[in-house]
């Protein structure tokens, strides 16, 4: 019944977007919709997905920093898409409590209120003591992991429909994203695995004083229960008041955030994969307060260093630099043209060192950029994904309090002051180790070199193509001789049927060869050329 709900719910939004490329699905041009339109569908899509419940809620969060999959005005309505779930009455939580640490309530706390804190998708926070220590509970949702598994299930039922009839490199990427999704959202409904993030950051950030991590409480950590630290503070979102009183100042608190995720990403390689305003705090004397370690992604060092690489080259404003690092991150298919990627890339960078651009000039070049990246089939590993998020939620911090706020700007010089320290820190203890380790690589490339050179002024150079590119080949001409056979079989059955009804005057044999025939023609109109190929194949390879 939940997989017809969520079919039902979501199959008029797959068939709009499917009419959006073909006008009649399988054959046609694009429909042509209006910017209203898309913007009528995306707040409707926004609150199916929040009907939906708390794993759609949490994939739409991920979604909406991917403007290599979804267009605006999608990205910017999935992005006002929070946790919209009621609370549970209070007896509900207490009894996922009790069930957890097999005592009542009011035995493991002095006080609980029953008013939460928080709810969201897929937990709730409420506030209570343990002895003369204020502390924050928090409480998976009763039912939560099994209707996520079901959702999931659901979820790659329809992927797995969408993938074999309309293939692109926006399908496999949605697929993609939903399969690492399936891996986080396992973990992050385990709060032991969360005390143990918690744990860590807390180590991480031992030294820096102006970062608060909350206090696990490690004798009150179940599967479905976590008790921490209850910290004071104020959503990052909501601190008109303070700033316009002075006693804050806003953009202090952006650097911290700032240097906050680099490190976490860069140098710690244990990064919080959740950054949203609910999850960032500001206690009353100015430090950052982060919360919820549920979802928490690890970075290994190769990435860290490619990852750096490529954040220098951006603010070296090196456009070539910029799209090596993206080609050696996986983020650009090699087959990928590097021209128009180019273009785009400058525009970009052009845009976003610029002080003096105005903000609608700025949206217009924006949208044209993001539409060639929506275009071309770039793959953000989930690393970067999370990361993006993180920018993201640095862009709307700083354009809440001041329209005219450059993310690339203010995050340029921190990155040059932290140079020192991620240099150290991803590239090893002694750089110039590093430095030599590249020279010597340089000096085997160049050997290579020459001995090809060599090789071709010798006419003893060989190309040979690469085994995917002979397959793709293959197929191709398969599928253009499958299409030359349905010819071949539709005029056949016409001229066979015509010769028959000519000789007998049978208007059955008539009828029936003319079908054939139109059949067959309809085959190869209608039906998309990568169906053509053995289905049973395929659906083997897929399984």
């Amino acid at each position: 019944m939940r997989a017809l709900v969520v079919m039902w719910r979501l199959l008029p939004f797959v068939i709009g977007f499917l009419r959006d490329r073909r006008r009649w699905l399988l054959v046609g041009r694009p429909r042509r919709s209006s910017a209203a339109t898309h913007a009528v569908r995306a707040r409707r899509l926004t609150a199916t997905l929040a009907d939906l419940g708390p794993t759609f809620i949490k994939l739409a969060q991920v979604f909406a920093s991917r403007a290599d999959i979804l267009p605006e005005p999608y990205l910017g309505e999935l992005g006002t898409l929070t946790d919209r779930v009621p609370p549970l009455p209070v007896a509900a939580i207490e009894a996922v409590i009790a069930a957890e640490f097999e005592r009542p309530v009011h035995e493991l706390f002095t006080a609980f209120d029953a008013e939460p804190l928080a709810a969201a998708s897929l937990g709730q926070v409420h506030r209570a003591r343990v002895g003369e220590r204020d502390v924050a509970v928090k409480v998976l949702r009763p039912g939560v992991d099994e209707l996520v598994r079901t959702d999931l299930e659901v979820a790659f039922r329809i992927l797995y429909v969408v993938n074999v009839l309309f293939p692109s490199h926006h399908t496999r990427a949605i697929t993609t994203i939903v399969r690492e999704f399936a891996k986080r959202i396992e973990e992050e409904m385990d709060f032991r695995e969360e005390a143990r993030f918690a744990t860590t950051i807390r180590t991480n950030f031992a030294d820096d004083p102006r970062v608060v991590i909350p206090v696990v409480l490690d004798e009150m950590i179940r599967r479905r229960v976590l008790v921490l630290e209850f910290v004071e503070g104020t959503r990052v979102d909501r601190l008109q008041e303070r700033i316009a009183s002075g006693d804050l100042d806003v953009w202090k608190m952006l650097e911290t955030i700032v240097e906050v995720y680099i490190r976490m990403m860069l140098v710690h390689g244990l990064f919080h994969a959740d950054p949203h305003p609910g999850n960032l705090l500001v206690s009353p004397d100015g430090r950052i307060v982060l919360l919820d370690f549920g979802m928490v992604v690890r970075v290994d060092t190769d990435t860290r260093r490619r990852l750096l690489s490529t954040a220098m080259s951006a603010v070296r404003q090196d456009v070539d630099g910029v799209l090596s690092g993206m080609y050696e991150l996986g983020m650009l298919d090699p087959e990928v043209d590097r021209g128009t990627i180019r273009d785009a890339a400058r525009a970009l960078m052009n845009i976003a060192f610029t002080p003096d651009t105005k903000p609608r000039q700025i949206e217009r070049i924006v949208n044209e950029v993001m539409s060639t990246f929506y275009k071309w089939p770039l793959m953000l590993p989930s690393e970067l994904v999370y990361f993006g998020r993180a920018a993201a939620l640095v862009e709307g911090i700083g354009m809440r309090y001041d329209t005219r706020f450059n993310g690339a700007q203010f995050v340029t010089p921190i990155l040059q002051g932290m140079r020192p320290e991620l240099t150290r820190v991803v590239l090893g203890d002694d750089p110039q180790q590093m430095v030599r380790d590249w020279m010597v690589e340089l000096s085997h490339v160049a050997r290579e070199l020459r001995d090809v050179l060599r090789r071709a002024g010798r006419d003893e150079l060989r190309v040979r193509a690469h085994p995917r590119d002979v397959i793709e080949i293959q197929q191709y001409v398969g599928r253009q001789v499958r299409r030359i056979l349905f010819a071949l079989l539709a005029l056949a059955g016409g001229v066979v049927g015509s010769v028959f009804y000519l000789a007998h005057r049978n208007m059955y044999l008539l009828v029936a060869s003319l079908g054939v025939s139109v059949v067959a023609f309809l085959l190869i109109l209608v039906v998309p050329v990568h169906l053509l190929a053995n289905p049973f194949r395929a659906y083997r390879i897929r399984r």
